[in-house]
């Protein structure tokens, strides 16, 4: 045995550890090291007791979250908006990126590329304020132009039913650049040969997409689903936020399990039952990424994550 061997290595790659070193402190700090935190969920939590002071509760906090009526419909909510978003993102993405790979001259793909990319950069604090001015009832784009055109205006901040597709189009909206940037550069790392054959072999473009491109993005796609899924239970709070605020009319449609906690803390200061429900939110949310993990595997575990 090489006593030295684990040393020897550390030194050999030192930059590299160095370099992995900020990613490993992130995650230490901010993911790792909060755990500690899962107790509040089994405590009667007191400023006084603290966190590890407090008294035990065992399961109460669980049992009022879930006797509240609440845990089912946050619990749809934010499954069902993933596995949109999840769906529809990635469909328009390929979609964007075969179009700019097969459509576009390189110059042109740099320029509709960066122009795709941009919504991904824009804060959702700003996109919430921008819906607001598209869809305000008293002075809204959208409902200046009914008016224009004699029809009723629509009462976007007062009607639930409206908020799952809206949400689902913006969220599509804004991750279409990075989707399509990912994408396009998995299409560009194929070998140009397999193309240059089917063409000679008389395919055209769309058989050259059904056959050649879409089969060989499958691990990308795999990779970023399986990501996903990992998240499928995990709402994006500054979208649902930005967006919806605390409007209590829109709740039934948009409130998902990380709104409620928040809620649950800055309106109720309950901090017992807000770790509950968190510590739910990870446990669904873990289960996900083992199954979709194994039923990868059973497809074909090269593709799986683990």
């Amino acid at each position: 045995m090489n006593r030295g061997g684990f040393w020897s290595d550390v030194s050999k790659y030192r930059v590299l550890l160095l370099m992995l070193l900020p990613a490993v402190l992130f995650f230490l700090l901010f993911a790792y090291i909060p755990m500690a935190g899962i107790v509040l969920a089994f405590k009667q939590f007191n400023y006084n007791g603290g966190i590890f002071g407090s008294p035990w509760n065992g399961l109460d906090n669980f049992r009022f979250f879930f006797e509240s009526g609440d845990a089912w419909r946050v619990t749809r909510n934010t499954a069902l908006y993933n596995i949109a978003f999840i769906i529809v993102n990635n469909v328009l993405q390929i979609a964007a990126a075969i179009l700019l790979f097969e459509a576009a001259r390189p110059f042109f793909r740099k320029i509709f590329q960066t122009m795709l990319f941009l919504p991904y950069f824009i804060s959702w604090v700003v996109v919430g304020a921008i819906a607001y001015n598209l869809f305000n009832y008293d002075y809204g784009m959208l409902n200046s132009v009914l008016g224009w055109l004699g029809m009723e205006p629509i009462d976007v901040y007062n009607t639930a039913a409206y908020w799952p597709l809206l949400l689902v189009l913006i969220s599509a909206w804004k991750a279409l650049g990075y989707g399509t940037v990912m994408y396009l550069a998995a299409i560009t790392g194929l070998d140009r040969e397999m193309y240059e054959a089917a063409e000679i072999d008389g395919a055209n473009i769309f058989q050259r997409i059904i056959h050649i491109t879409i089969p060989n993005l499958m691990p990308t796609l795999i990779i970023l689903m399986l990501l996903a899924i990992g998240n499928i239970f995990r709402g994006d709070f500054g979208m649902f936020y930005n967006m919806v605020g605390t409007n209590g009319i829109l709740f039934s449609t948009t409130d998902v399990i990380d709104t409620y906690v928040f809620r649950a803390l800055t309106a109720n200061n309950d901090i017992g039952m807000s770790a509950a429900a968190g510590f739910y939110q990870s446990i669904l949310g873990f289960v996900t990424i083992l199954v979709a993990n194994w039923a990868v595997r059973r497809y074909d575990k090269d593709r799986a994550l683990f």
